[in-house]
């Protein structure tokens, strides 16, 4: 199997994992919504973006606790849900849908002992204070906490640059990954990441965030819900009330199309269907 086969069958995988996410969310009335770059594929492209390759949902905070509590033993058979309460080596602050018997396995999931299947990633939009200065504060305490759960359990991590500095910076990493082992542990970084969410005393800006992967505008709840429909891969699906504007919001120009050397596909080293074929970035 060639990386494009791979890349196919892949995406075709995380599409029956939407389904099922889709199909269990409307028997139990979660509001939940498409987001991230398979949003922008289902306005920008009528589905994937043709070199992306994963799936990104929301949901707000209410019916993400909600969600998790149900999945966690409810999924239909072949399916399961994921994250650091369940899932030994899980680095995340937000969850994944798997499909049993499959893997999905990078340099840093090798590393952290984490068994990942192929998943859908299910994000948390959490509330963010009226106040600016607490805003700004748990957006780079969310930041600081959730880069030191990645490094806590792996030292191979995928950085922005190449050349010397990604050499520099993949060094820093490894540092770091030792640095924060002998400093802290699990449940400490999990406790400062919490104190990113808002309060039950503090007022809301009525503003929402993903705080496990805060690098957004934060984006009015009213823009989200009630939610809308778009179609993705021939499909019906939900997406945020204000599509397009959660898209600018994020993106800026988001229906210009990137230039080819701009377009990247994060495979990861190896891969598992479940149904005795396979692929391999190491040949």
């Amino acid at each position: 199997m060639n990386q494009a086969a791979a890349l196919k069958k892949l995406q075709a995988t995380e599409l029956e994992i939407l389904r099922v996410i889709r199909d269990f969310c409307a028997e139990h009335d979660i509001t939940w919504f498409i987001d991230g770059g398979t949003l922008l594929g289902a306005l920008r492209h009528g589905g994937f973006i043709p070199w992306d390759d994963d799936i990104d949902i929301g949901m707000p905070r209410e019916d993400y606790e909600r969600f998790v509590a149900l999945a966690k033993e409810g999924l239909p058979e072949g399916y399961s849900y994921h994250d650091s309460s369940n899932t030994p080596g899980y680095a995340a602050f937000f969850g994944n849908v798997w499909k049993d018997g499959t893997s999905f396995l990078t340099d840093e999931s090798r590393e952290a002992g984490c068994p990942q299947g192929i998943y859908v990633d299910v994000f948390p939009y959490d509330f963010m204070a009226a106040d600016e200065k607490r805003r700004k504060r748990q957006v780079s305490n969310a930041r600081l906490w959730q880069s030191a759960s990645y490094l806590y359990h792996a030292k191979t991590i995928n950085v922005p640059h190449k050349g010397l500095l990604g050499t520099l910076e993949r060094g820093g990493c490894r540092v770091a990954h030792y640095l924060v082992r002998s400093l802290a542990r699990e449940e400490t970084i999990r406790g400062h990441f919490e104190n990113s969410l808002l309060r039950p005393n503090e007022t809301s800006s009525g503003a929402c965030l993903t705080l496990g992967w805060p690098n957004m505008k934060p984006v009015p709840l009213s823009r989200l819900v009630p939610t809308s429909s778009t179609s993705f891969e021939g499909e019906s699906f939900p997406a945020p009330g204000d599509a397009a504007f959660f898209l600018e919001n994020t993106y800026g120009d988001w229906q210009v199309i990137p230039k080819p050397e701009d377009r990247h596909t994060h495979l990861p080293k190896y891969l598992d269907f479940g149904d005795g074929t396979s692929w391999s970035s190491e040949g």
